[in-house]
């Protein structure tokens, strides 16, 4: 089974032809500019543009920075405000003419993570945090995805988390990466409070530099991993959203659920 993963951040737009069964891009992916502001039609004629550059018309699978609920948009974020209260699955299929679905992207990135990468056959509770232009999270349980927890909005020191913790706080602040560790640390060390999680997978466009911070994070007693699909997961979990009924990745009850 094949679709497009599309996954859109708050810099930028990607996506790829994706082996939903494997896990694994087809093509090389293909990035624009999220559009500045960052409006609805902005954003759905960047995703159509894409589609078009593939010649893709199949299934889609989109991604979006921000709660989701049945194909509608209940926060933005990090994009324009108008996202919020939007019918995004009606607005993205008419862009593209395409059958589409739209999942909050951190929950794509932890559902690609659990059934390809750091977190395949781990039981018990997962975290997966994706830092970039802000913090995602999605949160397993065995297996079964929590969605839409966005914790990167819990405050730290009176601020949202991601305003002093995402990888874009590391380049505007000019960070160093010690700094910038002992920021995550504490994050880290006040969700590992709240959840008691087995394993934290770190993922997101700062995981291909996993190396440079990941040893310095030494206040936590949960294993952490980095992201084994790097920065990849959010195009392979958008597509694998556009199948749900696929054995690897199902929805049980109502619920999300990743694995064979």
């Amino acid at each position: 089974m094949r679709a497009l993963g599309v996954d859109i951040g708050g810099s930028g737009i990607k996506a790829a032809p994706v082996d939903v069964a494997a896990g694994r891009l087809l093509a090389e992916r293909q990035k624009i500019d999220t559009p500045q502001p960052s409006t609805p039609k902005a954003v759905a004629d960047v995703v159509a543009e894409l589609c078009r550059s593939f010649g893709w018309s199949g299934p889609v699978g989109i991604t979006f920075p921000g709660v989701v609920v049945d194909g509608t948009t209940r926060t933005a974020a990090n994009v324009d405000h108008a996202w919020i209260g939007l019918d995004a699955r009606a607005l993205l299929a008419g862009a593209t003419g395409l059958e589409v679905s739209v999942v909050n992207d951190a929950d794509a990135a932890g559902m690609a993570e659990m059934a390809f990468g750091a977190g395949k056959g781990v039981a018990g509770t997962v975290l997966v945090l994706t830092f970039g232009t802000g913090i995602g999270s999605a949160l397993f349980i065995d297996g079964t995805l929590v969605p839409n927890t966005e914790f990167g909005h819990v405050e730290i020191h009176g601020k949202d988390a991601e305003k002093r913790a995402s990888e874009h706080a590391r380049e505007m602040q000019d960070l160093s990466w010690g700094k910038w560790a002992g920021r995550v640390d504490e994050y880290l060390q006040h969700m590992e409070a709240l959840l008691s999680p087995g394993l934290i997978i770190i993922g997101g466009g700062v995981s291909k530099k996993s190396d440079k911070f990941v040893p310095l994070l030494t206040g936590i007693q949960a294993r952490i991993a980095p992201a084994a699909m790097l920065n990849d997961a959010g195009i392979v979990g958008a597509a694998m959203h556009a199948y749900p009924e696929w054995t690897g990745y199902k929805r049980a009850g109502g619920r999300e659920t990743a694995g064979p």
